[in-house]
């Protein structure tokens, strides 16, 4: 056991390799497509490969085929066990180093943002939705990496086709929920890979994360709006009928990924 611990961490100390593992972690429960976690952190398809098979040899990341393709996820079990091991000791010498497992305080309303890249379509739908079903135990905000200039018309359409108010939405960067006088998030979605994949900066107030990616409506046909919109409905009803004032952080996580798994489209 301690072998396999020094191990992996001896695997997380390359700087390249440790990005490959966060990428996985930020795309959790999602497997990949080698070729996309090369284009992700900017790799050569060889030297990506290297990190993989360095990561998946001392389980912590897991490989997969799908038709021709290997995919890779994290093995949440190995990264959990990764950090028992360091401080297998501390809850029982030292409990004041252990935070206890605290349900998620209970609030009059939870701060929520989407992110997605262009803020136009996706998240768009998921702000204009969520307000909709709870617009008084939510407060609901989107934003864009790369933000457009304004919202995909075909969205708006969509949107007002299902009789949701549109008045209040726009594109916005997400630099701007970055100031020091930006809302603090209780729950941060993304709502593309591309999304997912960048390396934010981590969030204040330790919001829970989950990736609730869906295709861009735009490169699709026609009825591309009509299935974001009815996914990211299903979604969020799962969502808004959590008590999530019962449930500790981890519960709490583990119901946002099986969101995740729901409605998927392709």
């Amino acid at each position: 056991m301690e072998s396999l611990l020094l191990d992996r961490l001896s695997a997380l100390s390359h700087p390249k390799r440790m990005d490959v593992f966060r990428l996985l972690m930020r795309r959790c429960p999602d497997a990949l497509p080698a070729g996309e976690i090369a284009t992700a952190l900017d790799l050569k398809p060889s030297t990506a490969s290297v990190y993989l098979a360095t990561l998946s040899q001392v389980g912590l990341i897991r490989q997969s085929r799908a038709g021709t393709s290997l995919l890779y996820d994290l093995d949440l079990s190995a990264a959990r066990s990764v950090v028992t091991d360091l401080f297998d000791d501390c809850c029982r010498g030292r409990p004041d180093m252990c935070p206890p497992m605290v349900t998620t305080p209970a609030k009059a309303t939870y701060n929520v943002l989407f992110i997605c890249t262009g803020n136009a379509a996706r998240s768009i739908i998921a702000e204009a939705i969520l307000r909709h079903l709870a617009p008084y135990r939510f407060n609901v905000y989107s934003a864009g990496t790369c933000a457009k200039s304004a919202p995909n018309p075909r969205a708006i359409a969509e949107l007002e086709r299902q009789n949701i108010d549109v008045s209040n939405l726009y594109s916005k960067d997400l630099s701007q929920f970055r100031t020091p006088d930006a809302p603090q998030m209780d729950f941060v979605f993304t709502i593309c890979d591309r999304a997912a994949n960048a390396d934010h900066h981590l969030w204040p107030n330790h919001p829970i994360c989950a990736h609730w990616g869906l295709p861009d409506p735009s490169r699709n046909g026609p009825t591309s709006f009509q299935s974001a919109f009815t996914a990211m409905w299903t979604r969020l009803q799962a969502f808004t009928s959590l008590k999530l004032d019962t449930f500790d952080r981890v519960t709490l996580q583990n119901h946002m990924d099986d969101i995740a798994r729901t409605s998927t489209i392709s």
